[in-house]
């Protein structure tokens, strides 16, 4: 009984390096992880801001466009389970570096693609790299740092990184595509992707593999079922949620993932562990994150449109106007974890979600004539505050109170939440703002996310 005790003792405390090494190699650690974040964060602005220079060169339809955007979000919501999974038994470390690697040969390639249909052939392969280097890297952030404040600090340093590669990301893309040619834009993860894959084995300790076989049913219904949903409802931001085609990958989504449910049940060793969905305060901390992209997307979506198609502006300009975002974001991250320490979860979730409410009802208001100064610039901060409080919370509760070898599954299920969460609020904005009142009612659904989000905290337990 003792020896027993003693190995679930040792299977439920993440492996990290003991004393003075782990300290010496913390640092270094999540500058690599969160390097990685921020890479993956990244690419889709940059990719948006290349889209329109790569129609004109390539002879890209709207469709194909579509599909240089889509074939990414395919390959990553349909794989990121099985990225996961594979990190648990193969290692983390050594598949976080394989994917980080498959990124960034992607990455290289795509900008030098002759054709539409190699660039989106190289964004799936992007995507494949990012299913495995996402879940992997969350999973060795967590064995890295213990429970409590250091892995809080870990994660808002990771969510501050992502903040801040966007922001400059933002800058430096619209300079590009200004002053250069869209393909330079598509290059600048590349330096970012070879220094991680440099430093991860000299900082990265490789995790303990756990015993255990790939649920290749679990793996292909989910990867299925993530596929179909992810495709519908990017059909679904362009065309009427009744077409057809909307219809049928949505509903095919919804009966994989049934099924994928009940042989998950069943299985021995299932790519999803049950026990995840167990904890009421884990089970809120999906809702939440599956609901704060959808109070987000829209600032980028519809102001985008608005600025450059109504006002004139260049890419470089649009890049400036939105900058107010993520800097409010990684300043106010800095904060939130000695916020959540005060307040606690529950009340930092909340204000973060109301904070999200508040500025998208004032991003309804705005007209065609209105300042940027004076309607937009104040709204941008308040969602960059509101994201910063509001995913530190659900991040740690989702990934807290979790056994050695379910560290990877618990990774793979945040980041999937997150896509799909994506996925669902473009195509709810879209739809609302083409049938009821246009981009200020696309910002009201996005308060509505947000409110959503509010819910979900206020079930939460304090602790």
């Amino acid at each position: 009984m003792t020896a027993q005790v003693a190995q679930v003792a040792q299977e439920q405390v993440p492996r990290t390096v003991p004393g003075a090494r782990r300290r010496g190699r913390g640092a270094g650690a999540l500058a690599v992880i969160a390097g990685c974040n921020a890479m993956i964060q990244l690419d889709d602005p940059i990719v948006n801001v290349a889209l329109p220079g790569m129609r004109e060169e390539l002879g890209l339809s709207a469709v194909g466009a579509s599909w240089v955007v889509n074939a990414y979000l395919l390959a990553f919501g349909g794989l990121l389970l099985l990225g996961g999974r594979a990190g648990d038994i193969l290692g983390r470390r050594k598949v976080f570096i394989a994917g980080v690697g498959l990124f960034t040969a992607a990455a290289s390639l795509r900008g030098l693609a002759p054709s539409g249909d190699l660039l989106v052939a190289l964004r799936a392969v992007q995507g494949a790299g990012a299913a495995l280097a996402a879940p992997s890297g969350l999973a060795l952030l967590l064995s890295t740092f213990a429970e409590g404040a250091s892995r809080k600090r870990a994660i808002a340093v990771c969510t501050t990184a992502g903040a801040v590669s966007t922001a400059g990301g933002l800058l430096l893309a619209g300079a590009l595509t200004a002053f250069g040619s869209w393909r330079w834009v598509l290059f600048l993860d590349v330096p970012a992707g070879v220094a991680i894959m440099l430093l991860a084995p000299f900082v990265l300790d490789e995790t303990a593999r756990h015993r255990g076989r790939f649920d290749l049913a679990g793996a292909l219904l989910s990867a299925l079922a993530a596929a179909f949903l992810v495709y519908g409802l990017g059909r679904a931001a362009e065309r009427p949620w009744t077409d057809p085609q909307v219809v049928g990958c949505l509903l095919a989504g919804a009966v994989l993932l049934a099924v994928f449910a009940a042989v998950e049940r069943r299985a021995q060793q299932p790519i999803v562990v049950p026990r995840l969905f167990a904890g009421r305060d884990r089970l809120l901390a999906y809702l939440g994150t599956l609901a704060v992209p959808g109070a987000l997307i829209g600032a980028y979506f519809f102001l985008n449109q608005h600025f450059q198609r109504q006002h004139g502006w260049s890419a470089l300009a649009m890049a400036c106007a939105l900058l107010p975002l993520p800097v409010a974001m990684a300043v106010t991250a800095g904060f939130a974890v000695r916020l959540e320490q005060r307040v606690g979860a529950r009340r930092l979730w909340a204000a973060g979600a109301c904070l999200l409410v508040t500025g998208n009802v004032w991003l309804s208001t705005l007209g065609a004539g209105d300042a940027y100064a004076a309607t937009v610039l104040p709204a941008l901060v308040l969602l960059g505050a509101g994201m910063a409080c509001g995913v530190l919370p659900p991040t740690v509760l989702a990934t807290s109170r979790l056994r050695g070898d379910e560290a990877g599954a618990a990774s793979s299920v945040l980041n999937s939440v997150q896509s799909v969460g994506g996925s669902i609020g473009l195509a709810a904005l879209v739809t609302v703002a083409a049938h009821a009142g246009g981009m200020s009612g696309g910002f009201v659904a996005a308060a509505g996310f947000a409110g959503c989000a509010l819910l979900a905290a206020l079930f939460v337990r304090e602790r």
